[in-house]
């Protein structure tokens, strides 16, 4: 059970127009991240948080929410807070609730990948995979980074327009992330099935998109335990034969770990990636002055993307739970309370930024939260940065007069802690 899955429960189960009444009377301002309208745009109602009550108790996650940079960021850099939520109060409750739903089953394990436990498992898992994402590692996939961009934007090339997410946002991490851990082409379709039908259970969802995330998690391991069956029997050069070989080695990954890590590479390889490529070309192509300067100085791209990822991160939240009653700039924290941390919100704080709402690509400042900070630092960050910067690049300079498309406007999934388009249409 994710963070946000913890997330959706309380929103379901609790009495909405109660708690949102006494905490708007209380603060002046409450967190409810729900609604097209805020999916749209949820960056304004973070700058009321931020503004009017910046860690705001929420009865709505048991917790606080915390917006402001300098707050985000102390916490995701002490280690005294956990990323295990089996510790936040309430826990056993919304996993039996979650049994009783469907959503879960009596006898699943914690799902522990590297992104949700404490150290020492998560120092053991995180050495494990790390070797995958290496600078050297990643440089070294550069000319097929460029290859596959070149094809995508090649089959689309005569046809005056494209969805930008159908086109090459989705399909250049997936096949990416797919064929580091292995994965035959065929299957390549079954394997971004499996991630849209798990991220279904993250965010503000229902009990539908819980059970349905869920098959696609035991779909996704059932075929994880195929191939490593066979990667057991005929070992390859790839990353998932290195984590089977891992396995059966003196520092043992159980079979628990070996999906968990997987399904989390599997997901965090790509939507992170996707939401990255859209979210930026939209930004750009709202603000033409900077798509202006990234044609004319092409060099800027890696720049650029730092901008982006500042100005409207893929990865909204994250949270943390208190391991212990503690003070915290003047507020009392309980054992078991759940932070959520909006990184989205940090990355506007105009106290780390100077004019935070403003999209500049030759800002010099763009130290964002957008990847995390601390041990729990995006594993895949250089990978994102490798495929980006040749994405903008190469739509850039193949569709010079690229603009959106005025007949379908861009649509936003509705998720609260990935952010990203259901599809972009543009024209050239």
């Amino acid at each position: 059970m994710g963070a946000s899955e913890l997330l959706q429960q309380g929103i379901q189960t609790v009495a909405l127009r109660g708690i949102l009444a006494v905490e708007r009377v209380q603060t002046g301002v409450t967190f409810f991240p729900m609604g097209e309208r805020f999916y749209a745009d949820p960056y304004t109602a973070y700058r009321r948080l931020r503004e009017k009550d910046p860690i705001h108790r929420s009865r709505l996650i048991n917790g606080w929410v915390m917006t402001r940079y300098a707050d985000v960021t102390a916490v995701l850099r002490d280690a005294r807070y956990s990323s295990d939520e089996r510790k936040q109060v309430g826990y056993e409750k919304m996993r039996k609730r979650a049994v009783k739903q469907g959503i879960m089953d009596d006898d699943d394990s914690y799902g522990g990948s590297m992104l949700r436990v404490d150290p020492p498992d998560h120092t053991r898992l995180r050495a494990l995979v790390s070797r995958a994402f290496t600078p050297r590692t990643v440089e070294a996939l550069r000319g097929r980074v460029q290859a596959i961009v070149d094809e995508h934007l090649d089959a689309v090339a005569g046809q005056g327009g494209m969805d930008v997410i159908a086109a090459l946002a989705y399909p250049l991490p997936v096949i990416i992330i797919a064929e580091l851990l292995g994965i035959p082409t065929e299957d390549h379709a079954r394997f971004k099935h499996w991630s849209d039908e798990m991220v279904r259970g993250m965010g503000v969802s229902t009990a539908e998109d819980g059970k349905r995330s869920r098959r696609a998690q035991r779909e996704l391991r059932a075929y994880f335990e195929g191939v490593a069956s066979a990667r057991r029997a005929d070992p390859r050069d790839d990353l998932l034969s290195a984590l089977v070989a891992t396995e059966d080695g003196g520092d043992r990954l159980s079979a628990d770990e070996l999906y968990d890590t997987c399904a989390l590479l599997l997901v965090a390889g790509h939507e992170t990636t996707t939401n990255l490529i859209g979210n930026g070309l939209l930004a750009l192509l709202r603000h033409p002055d900077q798509l202006d300067v990234l044609r004319r100085e092409p060099c800027r791209a890696e720049q650029a993307v730092e901008e982006l990822l500042r100005y409207d991160s893929p990865v909204q939240a994250t949270t943390r739970m208190v391991p212990e009653d503690m003070e915290f700039d003047g507020h009392r924290f309980k054992t078991g309370q759940q932070l959520a941390l909006i990184l989205a919100a940090a990355n506007r704080d105009p106290a780390q930024f100077a004019e935070p709402d403003r999209l500049d690509i030759t800002r010099e400042d763009a130290r964002h939260a957008a990847f995390g900070h601390g041990i729990h630092f995006c594993l895949g960050a250089p990978l994102a940065r490798l495929e980006a910067p040749i994405a903008f690049r190469a739509m850039i300079e193949r569709f010079p007069d690229m603009r959106l498309d005025d007949t379908l406007a861009p649509q936003w999934k509705d998720n609260l802690i990935l952010r990203g388009l259901q599809q972009l249409p543009v024209r050239f």
